[in-house]
């Protein structure tokens, strides 16, 4: 038998501050358009108080910022919560119970779904993969009462959406929320990872099983014995087992019996369920491990015959009752015992349910071998034991292991179950899993497909049939099979009553029709049929003003200005083409995913030159797939350069590993590059730590070896467009790195990321050939350069400079290249002014409404009207803003007053560089899109976690 060890105690923070009330006035160009302009933004009462902390320190409004936070040492971020895991009272006799399909992922393809197992006063969820969060919010299933959460692998497909979803959890209520996180033991490695960003607020309890993975010993537990069922929970409603499922023919690292030190087992002491003696066999690795969970729910006792109790001598009263518990009594009138089985009728087992999760065919042959299962196998020449037939079998495996005829061999052993097939099933990319924000992108695309095209999903129904004749042909050889299902977003199987045990469709989602949502628009706003035509007019308006634009011939002038011609348009968008640049806003929302808004991550698109992300946090690779399609999308991450990341918060890096994963396994067996990871320095021990489960196929640089500063550094030493690591190893090393490192993050500035201690000296070694790598991608990408600067945020918070190289046009002119600026999150800094001079576009975080400013400065964000003046000081073109708080969920709260050259990012906005001119002109028929809608729509579970942040 194998062990479960706890560990964790893992600390999370979360916070998300208080709004106002503010009017909204706007300067319109549109009569139609003033008078939805002074509607009152409408918030519930109990935000109206602000409960913000006091910044620590508050100097002139300009430059205020709290710098403590800024330093990682403000104690409002540290949450005095003592979480305990929540005690509720259970019913064993549940009215209700039932299994259903969690489907994230299932219109994109990209984590595996979930599964949801129900009961009157408990929940349980299988797998956690990305996205997990949104989907709960959107379905109205209340994270609060989830109590378990069981993985079925660990790595980024299965757990990719525990790290915000735990986050959440921990700031929801005045005490916060505490969940069970059960896995393989190799979610040992997992949370170590999490651990460098989630450091502070609250208790995490993680429960690990099987085997341990050490490098020390060669010993590893009899195979046999990893084959037993563990059982994890063993309550009146449920008995739920694990069953290891590792594969054979995989070498690698060596395990050893849990009893590892406590040490090794994040200085917490194990609950052992069984040590196994071992003996030397093949290994595999942390990530190879699978499980499969058995679910038993107990019997239905007989119904109770007063007429035979009668009849055997007993009087009406508390003897009934024993008999009823199981309990024998004596006779009243005869020398007898009663038993149970003589007065009650016959009892109706418990369903039982299999998830199988079975990844590879390596998998498959430890899936066959094994024994345990047997017991549960319909009858053959082996009876089963009695009472437990397989009710249904839920199949997490992947359509390439399930098409094998040894699996559906297998599956024969459970005929009469009923088998629902969930392993990426691709008849349900048609049926948006997230409704609310497809009908928001909808509706942007009637009134604005130029910025909101229609998403990529849309199109798969209409072409390239031969993507589904895998799954067709699966379904052929299925065809014998008569209890043989896909798998629907939210299909269920109910489980109690057992008078309707059996399937439920009626949860099931119904594609929604784009005609139905438009018509529902023009007859909600009618006003919004003019509006297309007058956005419509702004394109032709733009594309007349390219053909009367006039090249400025005096180049000194240039010079001087060199970003403007004579009429205000950037000389860089002189004749620019389409596939020059495309920035695609992802995710625009902060903190944690809503209906509408999902989290930071921003694609630059360098058509035939690859792309960059800047920001990548959960949920970035199912937008890439709304917005490009699944095939698009892919493409999209099999070219990526690099990725930026410009802060170690969750919700701006926590979709990375998902993305890194997906590209190793598009670019497997073929020569490539790994891709290249710039971020702050804490974010490598969360790589390092997670590559332990899956390689990333990646090479990591740190954000301060790309500030101007420390490029000029190394650029000084070793001129040219290569960097050679042997010339590091000279006397002028030590000199490099005291350069580098004296003008990084200095004591005593105002507006700089403040360190604790100070920084490590440049391993020369190492960030040498880095460098190298980091220069050649820039170059292939048709940059000139990407420039990381310091803002003013947490420890090691960036903004970032993308600039393009010069070009030529037909008469020999040269042409500036264009300039890109992204702020992360931030106060307003002269770092951030500095590096935006002159930018062709500004990305500025704008979290908070301007009547929040307090709130902006406690937490080191800005307001609307901040982010605006930055980009007038900056002399920016133009500023998109973005990163609004959850509780601005479809459009935030700002004033129209300077927003002349300003626009409102929304999810899946695509900006296109030629189309620049027009896009604040558009602002005012998106603020009309959702005049009828400005009041907060969030589930219980979001406003009790903005309310309890605040």
């Amino acid at each position: 038998m194998a062990q479960v060890s706890k560990f964790g105690h893992l600390l999370l923070h979360s916070s998300l501050p208080k709004p106002s009330n503010s009017n909204i006035q706007f300067r319109s160009l549109l009569t139609l358009l003033a008078s939805s302009s002074k509607r009152h933004r409408s918030i519930p009462p109990f935000r109206r108080k602000s409960t913000t902390p006091k910044p620590m320190e508050v100097k002139e409004e300009s430059s205020s910022f709290n710098k403590r936070r800024a330093q990682g040492r403000d104690k409002n971020d540290i949450s005095q919560k003592n979480l305990y895991l929540k005690v509720r009272k259970l019913n064993p006799i549940n009215t209700i119970s039932f299994v259903q399909i969690l489907g994230t992922g299932m219109d994109t393809q990209d984590t595996s779904p979930s599964v949801l197992l129900f009961f009157d006063n408990q929940r349980f969820i299988f797998n956690a993969g990305e996205g997990l969060q949104r989907f709960c919010t959107e379905h109205k299933i209340k994270l609060s009462k989830i109590d378990h959460i069981f993985l079925s692998r660990v790595c980024s497909e299965t757990a990719g959406g525990l790290p915000g979803l735990l986050l959440t959890l921990a700031g929801m209520g005045e005490d916060g929320m505490s969940v069970n996180i059960w896995g393989p033991s190799d979610l040992k490695y997992l949370v170590d990872a999490m651990r460098s960003f989630i450091p502070n607020a609250a208790m995490v309890h993680t429960k690990s099983f099987g085997p341990i993975f050490n490098t020390d010993g060669p010993i590893v537990p009899h195979q046999s014995k990893l084959l037993d069922p563990i059982v994890l929970i063993d309550g009146e409603v449920v008995k739920i087992s694990a069953i290891i499922l590792q594969p054979n023919c995989i070498e690698g690292q060596v395990l050893t019996p849990s009893e590892s030190s406590s040490q090794e087992r994040m200085d917490h002491s194990p609950e052992t369920l069984d040590s196994p003696n071992g003996k030397k066999l093949p290994a595999a690795k942390p990530g190879d491990m699978s499980v499969v969970y058995v679910c038993e729910l107990p019997e239905i006792k007989g119904k109770f015959d007063p007429e035979k109790a009668k009849a055997l001598g007993l009087r009406p009263g508390p003897k009934y009752r024993e008999l009823q518990l199981g309990n024998s009594v004596k006779s009243d009138h005869q020398n007898i015992m009663v038993h149970p089985s003589d007065v009650l009728g016959p009892s109706v087992p418990g369903p039982i349910v299999l998830l199988v999760d079975c990844p590879t065919e390596s998998h498959l042959e430890a899936l066959l071998s094994m024994q345990s299962l047997a017991s549960y196998c319909d009858q053959t020449d082996n009876l089963p034991e009695a009472g437990k037939s397989v009710t249904c079998v839920i199949h997490l495996t992947p359509a390439s292991v399930v098409s094998c005829s040894n699996y559906q061999k297998w599956m024969k052993k459970f005929g009469s179950a009923q088998h629902i097939m969930a392993g990426h099933e691709k008849k349900n990319v048609e049926i948006p899993i997230l409704k609310a924000s497809a009908r928001i992108a909808t509706r942007l695309n009637y009134l604005c497909p130029q910025f909101f095209p229609a998403p990529g999903l849309w199109s798969l129904p209409n072409h390239d049939s031969s993507k589904f004749g895998c799954l067709a042909s699966r379904e052929d050889s299925l065809s014998e099979f008569s209890e043989v299902i896909s798998a629907e977003n939210l299909l269920k199987f109910t489980l109690r009553p057992y008078a309707q045990l059996g399937l439920d469709r009626s949860c099931i989602p119904t594609r929604a029709d784009s005609s139905e949502i438009i018509d529902e628009l023009l007859s909600e706003i009618p006003e919004v049929l003019e509006a297309v035509k007058h956005v419509s007019q702004l394109w032709q308006e733009c594309s007349q003003t390219k053909e009367d634009l006039t090249p400025v011939a005096d180049h000194g002038m240039m010079n001087e200005e060199p970003w403007l011609c004579a009429n205000g348009i950037p000389a860089c968008l002189e004749n620019i083409r389409r596939d020059d640049l495309e920035i695609v806003l992802l995710g625009t929302g902060s903190s944690q995913p809503s209906k509408y808004r999902n989290v930071s991550s921003i694609y630059i698109n360098l058509f035939s030159r690859g792309g960059l992300l800047l920001d990548c946090g959960e949920g970035t690779l199912g937008q890439l797939k709304r917005r490009y399609g699944v095939t698009g999308a892919d493409d999209a991450v099999r070219t990526l350069r690099c990725i930026w990341i410009s802060h170690i918060h969750a919700d701006h890096h926590t979709g990375l590993a998902r993305i890194l994963a997906l590209r190793r396994d598009l670019l497997r067996g073929v020569p490539h590059e790994p891709v290249l990871v710039v971020g702050p320095r804490q974010l490598k021990r969360y790589l390092d730590a997670y590559q332990r489960l899956e390689d990333l196929d990646m090479l990591f640089l740190d954000c301060k070896h790309t500030t101007a500063a420390s490029l000029e550094a190394f650029e000084d030493d070793f001129p040219g467009n290569s960097v050679n690591s042997q010339n590091l190893k000279n006397n002028n090393g030590d000199l490099i790195a005291s350069k580098v490192n004296s003008t990084l993050f200095a004591r005593g500035s105002l507006m700089q990321s403040y360190f604790k201690r100070p920084g490590s000296p440049v391993d020369k070694d190492v960030v040498s050939p880095i460098l190298k790598k980091f220069k050649g991608v820039i170059q292939e990408a048709g940059l000139k350069a990407l420039i990381s600067f310091p803002v003013v945020h947490c420890p090691q918070a960036f903004g970032v400079v993308l600039k393009a190289e010069e070009r030529t046009n037909s008469v020999g002119k040269v042409i500036p290249g264009w300039k890109i600026v992204y702020s992360g999150d931030t106060r307003p800094c002269p770092e951030l002014i500095e590096a935006s001079r002159g930018a062709t576009v500004l990305i500025h975080e704008a979290t908070f409404e301007d009547a929040m400013v307090e709130e902006a400065i406690a937490r080191n964000h800005s307001t609307t009207n901040e982010a605006i003046k930055m980009g007038q000081s900056a002399n920016a073109y133009r500023t998109i803003l973005t990163h609004f708080s959850q509780r601005y969920p479809k459009i935030p709260v700002f004033d129209e007053t300077h927003m002349h050259k300003t626009c409102i990012a929304f999810d899946m906005m695509s900006v296109n560089v030629a189309d620049l001119s027009v896009l604040p002109k558009v602002l005012p028929y998106l603020k009309l899109l959702f005049r009828n809608e400005m009041m907060v729509d969030e589930s219980d579970d979001v406003v009790e976690a903005v309310t309890s942040a605040s």
